[in-house]
């Protein structure tokens, strides 16, 4: 009797036992939007009608991608890798190397060299073109070393049967020639404003984010024309307040200091009381400011005010200069900022 009740108390158990849900993974914004075929990208139209013979003949060139941060350079090639290969396969063709990893001569003569000199399979997903070759991305290849770079030309140089190589870099100076000339360059443009806007648009409604205009806009101020910090500082800022963000809440989660603060900062040195200038540079650093973001934009201001003289705004900005120069030296940061705004208030009052 006893043991017939225990096993029905046991089977109760069972019954009363609630499923655990599945909880699906959490992607970052950036990673979840990211295009997934070339032609969703973002004011690069040059660019993706240049690659659209790729995907019908897959003649693909070395390439070269230069610009700025932010603008769809590794996102390009990524799709591009996708469309070639398929959404399933291209993991296996693509070898990326980024900032994260050690670059040197060292890994070039090994891993990059080991995977160049891989033979792929001839169409193994029917479903897709599948040229046979595989694609190396080297990202941020600016910070390579000199001897890495010239390692890599002779590698390009053997495996160009099997291997097709993307640089890409913010700064096509820093790329060695031997190797910008082996390879079709492609400069990415600054995203303007109203473009940045509407992806970000895009990006809140489909995640059912509360904003305004002017929260967006302030977005695209703080990340510099950069669609992947935006995106980035977008998914911060709706986490911490609740999918509901507005102007003040994109500058408290970015550390942008509002605009009051650096144009009454603009007035004091305007004055002659040295007093007066101390008591804003203490109200602005017990704010905990960045002092670097704060010289930024202080210089922003002081360039496009008309109460300041083109040969006095000269002088600021080398002072300025001086002032950063001791900042990262390791000076304090309250006596660099008082200093920096004292100079600049007898600039503007001497005659």
């Amino acid at each position: 009797m006893q043991n017939r009740t225990l096993n029905q108390f046991n089977k109760n158990s069972s019954a009363m036992q609630v499923e655990e849900p599945v909880v699906k993974p959490m992607l970052p914004w950036v990673e979840k939007y990211r295009p997934n075929k070339i032609e969703d990208l973002a004011y690069q139209e040059e660019v993706v009608q240049s690659l659209q013979g790729v995907l019908k003949t897959g003649n693909l060139p070395h390439l070269l991608l230069h610009g700025p941060p932010g603008t769809g350079k590794t996102s390009t090639i990524i799709a591009l890798a996708k469309q070639l290969f398929g959404p399933d396969f291209w993991r296996l063709r693509v070898l990326e190397l980024n900032a994260s990893d050690d670059r040197g001569i060292n890994v070039v003569r090994n891993k990059v060299k080991k995977f160049a000199e891989q033979i792929v399979a001839k169409n193994p997903n029917p479903g897709f073109l599948c040229p046979s070759y595989k694609i190396i991305i080297l990202d941020e290849a600016d910070s390579m070393t000199n001897d890495a770079q010239s390692a890599l030309r002779r590698i390009i140089e053997d495996y160009a049967t099997t291997t097709r190589f993307c640089i890409i870099c913010n700064y096509i100076t820093k790329i060695i020639e031997p190797l910008v000339s082996r390879c079709v360059k492609y400069r990415f443009k600054s995203i303007p404003e109203n473009e940045q806007i509407e992806r970000l648009k895009f990006v809140a409604n489909s995640e059912s984010v509360t904003y305004n205009l002017d929260a967006l806009k302030q977005l695209v101020v703080v990340s510099g024309g950069d669609l992947r910090k935006s995106v980035n500082m977008l998914q911060s800022s709706s986490t911490l307040y609740e999918k509901t963000i507005n102007k003040k809440a994109i500058n408290e989660i970015s550390g942008f200091i509002p605009d009051e603060q650096i144009e009454d900062l603009v007035s004091v040195i305007q004055t002659k009381s040295l007093r007066s200038v101390q008591e804003e540079c203490n109200r602005v650093i017990q704010q905990g400011y960045n002092i670097e973001q704060l010289i930024l934009q202080f210089l922003d201001v002081v360039l496009v005010t008309d109460a300041i003289k083109e040969k006095q705004k000269a002088k600021i900005m080398e002072i300025a200069a001086y002032t950063e120069k001791c900042l990262i030296e390791g000076s304090a940061e309250d006596l660099q900022i008082f200093n920096l705004m004292a100079q600049c208030q007898r600039v503007i009052n001497e005659n």
